[in-house]
């Protein structure tokens, strides 16, 4: 069902005037009416911890799944594990685990997997439906055991933007285990392509492509985001201003 922005607003509003006092705070005033702390609210106020992205039928598949942001790192140690098909390269789960892990494509290939054929919405402004087969991101942070003070999953990745600076990307635990969050090794019943963000990158169906971080190298479990890059949680967001939580 689609709501309508200004019904959306109207609902949100009535919703917090049972805050009144609370909201006579300016620090907390502030805080929950910046634009993107006010979206990140609404959504979640109005949809289920669980509610699903929409997902399409096989024939309504797009017959290009155009690449977004980068479409080959080419830097030496990508091209390294790349000669090799991938059979040197190891994701690591590090940071507040209790787990930490180091695991071969092989490996997260048998592991139980999730397939959802679903629709990226680029923040350029085009969009593409393109079948997923990957591993819940909820599989792997169970094995790594989160430890109770970690709060975001960040997402390094081993595309270089310039100036040494390789893609990072990141998203709360309320993302992180949700249904349709996957980490994916295939599109369209195919290994991803290079283009497309191989060996594996990350979908999390519920936000915009930029957050769908690609040649994922390294998750990492933090308590805040405040020390990663310049502190906004993500490449763009730091260096281009783009909303830290950018659901759709």
């Amino acid at each position: 069902m689609i709501i309508a922005r200004r019904a959306l607003l109207l609902g949100a509003t009535a919703a917090l005037t049972g805050c009144d006092r609370l909201a006579r705070n300016e620090t907390v005033r502030n805080a929950l009416f910046s634009a993107e702390n006010f979206h990140k609210w609404a959504q979640r106020s109005l949809m289920a911890r669980d509610a699903l992205a929409q997902e399409f039928r096989p024939d309504q598949i797009s017959p290009v799944f155009r690449a977004n942001g980068t479409a080959n790192p080419n830097t030496p140690d990508y091209k390294a594990i790349w000669r090799t098909g991938f059979t040197d390269w190891r994701l690591r789960v590090v940071g507040k685990v209790s787990r930490p892990l180091s695991l071969s494509l092989s490996h997260l290939r048998t592991l139980p997997h999730r397939e959802q054929i679903t629709r990226h919405d680029c923040v350029e402004g085009w969009s593409a439906i393109g079948k997923w087969r990957g591993v819940p991101l909820r599989t792997i942070l169970d094995a790594a055991g989160l430890r109770q003070d970690a709060r975001y999953i960040v997402f390094h990745c081993a595309d270089d933007l310039g100036g040494g600076r390789p893609y990072y990307e990141s998203i709360d635990l309320n993302d992180a285990f949700h249904p349709q969050t996957i980490l994916a090794f295939a599109l369209n019943d195919q290994p991803l392509s290079v283009a497309n963000g191989a060996p594996l990158r990350l979908r999390v169906e519920r936000q915009l492509g930029y957050k769908q971080a690609k040649y994922l190298m390294r998750i990492e479990a933090v308590e805040s985001i405040a020390q990663i890059g310049r502190g906004k949680g993500g490449f763009w967001e730091d260096y281009a201003g783009y909303d830290w939580y950018a659901g759709i």
